[in-house]
């Protein structure tokens, strides 16, 4: 009868335990929520003076945000499982490409007042959380992570942007080095998402909610930034390859479409978990559907 007693209290115990848990964590994605979203509105509407252009230096601020995500997970769960580190390496691999060609040329950046440092300075911290999130995926929490699941090749992806951007670069910075540094940026971040979309669907069991978030944050940024593209495209010079079409910006916007489209599936069943089980809830990407 005692330990009857004992374990019962020890049960609703280890529940108000995990109950507080949960709260804190939603709690801290509330708040990580709200101070991004804050700052996204004062860049949009004091810094850029609603200029359309700001809209690229709001991707950035979104990119962000899915990054400070997956920073929460780590610090909140003391794991790195389900993330891929070489999705992250991916992501790496994209900012350095664009932030050395919009740190030292003016070609691709906002016209707006966020061109002048503040766009540089989201991508720039965005480098410094993934590099600190790499650090602890291969070093600190090593133990905790799921290299085998991480099985999606990236050597070939990064080889490949580069490959493409030498061939699709534009001219907007006159300079073959720095605008093929753009445009490798460009497809790296378009396809960077792979390997974490193929762990999350490969893996046994759920992926944290934070890892879902982070893949439909950065997809908000790709939309944001395909949305500015959209409308700039047709400025995105290049030497002509075939004839007289404006090829540079076209693959701009084909990179931010395919983008899109590997997430088709992915956006359905993130909506759907969310609608039913909430912001805080796991998400099972291991159905039929999804596998290859």
């Amino acid at each position: 009868m005692i330990a009857t007693v004992a374990s019962l209290m020890n049960s609703d115990s280890s529940e108000k335990v995990f109950k507080s848990g949960s709260e804190k964590s939603q709690s801290r994605l509330m708040l990580v929520y709200m101070a991004f979203l804050s700052a996204a509105g004062y860049v949009y509407h004091v810094i850029a003076e609603q200029e359309f252009s700001s809209v690229l230096t709001l991707s950035a601020v979104f990119q962000c945000l899915a990054f400070s995500l997956l920073g929460l997970q780590i610090i909140g769960s003391d794991s790195v499982a389900g993330i891929s580190g070489k999705s992250l390496l991916l992501d790496a691999f994209a900012l350095v490409g664009r932030l050395i060609a919009t740190c030292s040329e003016v070609g691709y950046l906002p016209n707006d007042a966020t061109g002048e440092w503040i766009y540089q300075a989201f991508d720039g911290l965005s480098l410094a959380m993934v590099l600190w999130i790499l650090y602890r995926v291969f070093s600190v929490q090593r133990a905790t992570y799921e290299a085998e699941e991480d099985a999606f090749p990236a050597v070939p992806l990064a080889g490949g942007s580069l490959v493409l951007a030498v061939v699709f670069h534009g001219n907007m910075d006159e300079s073959p080095f720095y605008d093929t540094m753009w445009m490798c940026g460009v497809f790296a971040s378009a396809i960077s998402v792979l390997p974490q979309l193929w762990m999350m669907t490969h893996r046994r069991g759920k992926s944290a909610a934070l890892t879902s978030h982070f893949v439909a944050v950065m997809a908000l940024a790709r939309v944001l930034s395909g949305a500015y593209m959209w409308h700039a495209y047709p400025e995105i010079e290049a030497e002509p390859l075939f004839g007289n079409v404006k090829y540079a910006g076209y693959v701009v916007i084909i990179a931010h479409a395919v983008h899109l489209l590997l997430l088709g599936d992915f956006a359905y069943y993130y909506a759907k978990n969310v609608a039913k089980s909430g912001l805080s809830a796991d998400l099972d990407l291991s159905l039929p559907v999804w596998e290859v």
